[in-house]
């Protein structure tokens, strides 16, 4: 299961440049909240947060978080303690800082992402030193505050989308296509959504090692733009994210 629990909160749904501030369909005290399941296991759970806004690096920021743990029957083999934390600028038009702690089993991983808008440049840091520096397009965002750009556009079936990402290790370009309507029902009530595929194949992780992967994300098809539902098919199985609680923004 390594890596996998905040791959299907956190694994990106794909866009073009966002929308203006006043019609951003989040902000601060937003909180959505998701059970995660490795095939039927209830195997942990996980929060989407935008936090209060704050200055980062200088400059004036939209703050995301994103958190996920594992139940205590999976910790007994498999504890997962992760956090992601986004900085980007108020217009959600790119990204400024991205922060990854990550604690699964054995493996432990920290590192920051500081994105220079004006040189092009993402500089990726581990225990306070320079551990790679890669070019970056105009408007990249880290894989956190793309989920949240998607949430700025205006989608319809049929829509392709595609925008720069990185975290720090290399650059790519992601894509994702609306492919139809569904009603769906979750722990937090029935919804009207949009079912939404991303390109998996620049992901990573189990994605690179599963060469029939798929991700699938359902979004509220109203102002909202909630992600309600993620499933996703690996080599070592099935994934699934379901909402379960909804705070909207103060």
């Amino acid at each position: 299961m390594k890596r996998v629990l905040t791959l299907a909160a956190l694994l990106v749904l794909l866009a073009a440049p966002a929308a203006q501030a006043a019609a951003l369909p989040f902000g601060p005290g937003e909180k959505l909240s998701y059970k995660l399941y490795w095939t039927f296991i209830l195997a942990g759970s996980a929060t989407l947060e935008t936090l209060d806004s704050e200055p980062v690096e200088g400059r004036p920021a939209l703050h995301f978080r994103a958190l996920a743990k594992s139940t205590p029957f999976i910790d007994t083999f498999y504890k997962v303690r992760d956090s992601i934390e986004s900085w980007v600028d108020p217009e959600v038009t790119h990204a400024i800082l991205y922060r990854k702690d990550q604690s699964e089993g054995d493996y432990v991983r920290h590192y920051l992402v500081r994105f220079d808008a004006n040189g092009n440049v993402a500089y990726r840091y581990s225990k306070g030193a320079l551990k790679n520096a890669v070019i970056i397009r105009q408007g990249t965002f880290d894989p956190l505050s793309m989920l949240f750009l998607f949430r700025t556009k205006p989608l319809a079936v049929g829509y392709q989308f595609a925008a720069p990402v990185t975290d720090g290790d290399k650059s790519v370009t992601g894509t994702a296509k609306v492919v139809r309507r569904e009603r769906v029902k979750t722990p937090a009530g029935e919804f009207d959504t949009l079912l939404v595929e991303p390109d998996v194949r620049d992901i990573g992780g189990v994605f690179r090692k599963s060469p029939d992967a798929t991700l699938q994300v359902w979004i509220t098809d109203d102002a909202r733009r909630i992600p309600v539902r993620v499933k996703s098919k690996v080599a070592v199985g099935h994934f699934s994210m379901e909402l379960t609680g909804y705070e909207p923004p103060r």
